[in-house]
């Protein structure tokens, strides 16, 4: 790379809401790239990315763009990855990386094997911790990744300088970069992420559908606002987020089950110390973590 050039040339960004505008509003910031194309589902999304500065232009066609592109974020809901991947694995340059945002790996890595076959080594999946409830080209923001996590995890056929590329570029955008295997990725975020979500959209569901749920909603205070935040995120991701990591997340969510049958079980039993050391220990966990 020529002294001051951005580091990448072209970045193509299939989904430009708020996980894949945030990428191209960072690298822009950070002055790291030179252009950014966007694929979208609707015209109207695209011409919103391109009127805010999230994209340079929008993309028509994946054969007159993917050949040239540094880097390739697929940013959509997991369940839209195969499909993007058939479309854009013909026309892979020599030296274009792919990489995506999903929050999923097993299945993501498996729809990318099936899609590029021998080229599966231009294909580094990561996961960028740092969603919110709103989406859309308007969502996105430059530093939504300063000092977040970004998960990256590696297949064996990914050759070094691949894999500096995807950390690189995530880097650019200010985020923390770790590694995990693609299984321990699903396991771990089924506990701290997908099972989070899953309760928190069940609690709202349940209020909602009570015939007197204006009531509650009425004085619903802070406690309630913390932990159904994430119930407004979005149903069409997060249920295919759901479904891709189905076996891990019916597993965390039996361990929980078995936790509430003990919570109670201590209630019925009017067993106020096993309530006290079961809320202590998670009190102390909880300070803990969060420093």
């Amino acid at each position: 790379m020529a002294a001051g050039l951005p580091e990448f040339g072209k970045v193509v960004v299939f989904g430009t809401g708020l996980i894949g505008g945030s990428f191209a509003l960072g690298l822009k910031e950070a002055g790291a790239v030179e252009e950014v194309v966007g694929f979208g589902r609707t015209p109207a999304t695209l011409r919103s990315a391109q009127e805010l500065g999230v994209i340079d232009r929008a993309g028509i066609n994946p054969a007159h763009e993917i050949g040239d592109a540094d880097i390739v974020l697929v940013a959509t809901p997991v369940a839209q990855m195969p499909e993007i991947f058939s479309r854009i694995a013909p026309y892979l340059g020599p030296k274009t990386i792919v990489t995506d945002g999903g929050s999923t790996k097993g299945d993501v890595v498996a729809a990318a094997r099936a899609a590029f076959g021998e080229r599966v080594a231009q294909f580094v999946p990561a996961h960028p911790i740092a969603g919110a409830e709103n989406s859309g080209p308007a969502a996105a923001r430059w530093d939504l990744y300063q000092g977040k996590k970004v998960v990256v995890t590696p297949l064996p056929e990914n050759p070094d300088d691949a894999l500096d590329h995807v950390k690189r570029a995530w880097a650019q955008c200010g985020a923390d970069i770790y590694e995990l295997t693609p299984e321990m990725h699903d396991r771990v975020f089924a506990a701290v992420s997908h099972l989070p979500h899953l309760l928190s959209f069940a609690l709202v569901h349940d209020l909602a559908v009570r015939p007197d749920a204006d009531l509650f909603f009425t004085f619903a205070a802070s406690g309630f606002r913390d932990f159904t935040r994430i119930a407004a995120s979005h149903p069409e991701m997060w249920r295919d987020i759901c479904l891709a990591n189905r076996d891990a997340l019916l597993g965390e969510l039996d361990s929980y089950r078995a936790q509430l049958d003990e919570l109670r079980a201590a209630l019925a039993a009017d067993d106020g110390s096993r309530l006290e050391e079961i809320f202590g220990i998670a009190r102390q966990a909880r300070r803990n973590w969060a420093g």
